[in-house]
């Protein structure tokens, strides 16, 4: 079954499939959406806003995603290499698409027990 949300602006409305969401990212008060075909689009929301969006529309669908750091929200099923000596997330549906993320030593080391951790 597909999980879609939806934001409003003023003159418009934004529905995406969260399956086919790789990442957000900060953008001041903004965030920037990142789609599976690499498609860009900018919510008028903070990054902080987001994740509480996120948890409200999908709630315990929101797992599927990750925040990382102050920069990316990630989604979980697309990471592929936590590569902490090149400071590199490397997320990919290992068909269509592979986006590399620059990510700091730390968060990468805390992201990998993660997963290590809970087998996400």
């Amino acid at each position: 079954m597909r999980q879609l949300l939806f934001f409003s602006g003023r003159d418009n409305l934004l529905r995406l499939d969260i399956e086919h969401i790789v990442y957000f990212e900060a953008d001041g008060n903004y965030t920037t959406v990142v789609t599976k075909n690499k498609l860009k689009v900018q919510v008028g929301l903070s990054l902080t806003r987001m994740e509480t969006a996120l948890s409200e529309q999908l709630r315990e669908q929101a797992a599927v995603f990750m925040r990382i750091g102050k920069r990316f929200i990630i989604n979980r099923n697309y990471v592929f290499n936590i590569d902490c000596a090149h400071q590199r997330l490397v997320l990919t549906d290992m068909q269509t698409f592979a986006l590399s993320l620059p990510l700091s030593k730390d968060a990468l080391r805390k992201m990998k027990d993660l997963f290590i951790h809970t087998r996400v």
